[in-house]
């Protein structure tokens, strides 16, 4: 079960609050910042590569954007909220130094920061003034840079760092038939499981993955936008509702139009 919130007076935030019985993340990416929240039961977070640390309830997670990651339950049940806002919007906010907020993800167990956070996110979803609860979380966040995390992930990588994958990316993103393997690494003259490994290294996810990541995030903004579930599969270029929703759920954990709201 999932509630969302969004409000047209601060398009650059969103949140959500979330309790899961099923582990159903697979690896993927926010085009915001993320700030998560363990609000009950144990979970495993996983970076790119073969990072891994253990959640527990009291847990920040600071995720900066584009960075791959999954969360999944350990226990029978665990609840969590996500708070996603705008990165340069709140770089603009904080601080100088607070660049490497934005340089791989971060777990603090700091007594209270939880709850400082939750009661940010509360506020969201009461409707309180947006200038209060814009000016709290620019404070917390604050005060983090100030703190030692328990857990320090490393930066993801840099698709821009990589210009040549730019023709394979362009047609993962822009291709409504899924182009194969063969045909993508032939634009490099690779084969594919060259293809693969480069993509891989420079995206933190294979092909496919990524182009399914990179077609969650559009569908996110369509419905934020009011298109319908039906529109955004269509705009996207799915085959149908179905694929569409499951592919959609596999990512967001909620369906489109739950997540529509």
């Amino acid at each position: 079960m999932s509630e969302f919130w969004r409000s047209r007076d601060m398009p650059q935030l969103e949140s959500r609050r979330s309790c899961q019985a099923v582990s159903c993340y697979r690896p993927h990416t926010h085009d915001r910042f993320s700030i998560g929240l363990i609000d009950a039961g144990q979970a495993v977070f996983a970076g790119s590569g073969d990072t891994r640390c253990e959640l527990e309830p009291g847990d920040v997670l600071l995720i900066p954007a584009h960075t791959v990651h999954s969360c999944n339950r350990q226990s029978d049940w665990w609840t969590y909220q996500m708070i996603h806002l705008d990165q340069d919007w709140i770089a603009g906010l904080l601080p100088d130094g607070a660049a490497r907020m934005f340089d791989g993800v971060a777990v603090f167990r700091e007594p209270g920061l939880h709850g400082v956070f939750s009661r940010l996110n509360d506020a969201l979803f009461r409707g309180d003034d947006p200038a209060g609860v814009q000016a709290g979380l620019v404070e917390a966040l604050a005060a983090c840079l100030d703190l030692v995390p328990s857990y320090r992930g490393a930066p993801s990588p840099e698709p821009s760092a990589h210009p040549s994958l730019a023709p394979v990316l362009d047609r993962l993103r822009s291709d409504a038939p899924a182009p194969s393997l063969d045909e993508l690494a032939g634009l490099l003259g690779m084969d594919k499981y060259q293809l693969v490994r480069a993509v891989k290294d420079a995206t933190g996810l294979p092909p496919i993955a990524w182009r399914q990541n990179d077609r969650v995030i559009e569908a996110r903004a369509l419905l934020r936008e009011g298109r319908s579930p039906a529109e955004t599969a269509y705009a996207l270029g799915f085959t149908d509702q179905s694929h569409f929703h499951r592919v959609f759920r596999s990512h967001v954990a909620a369906t489109p139009g739950a997540y529509q709201g």
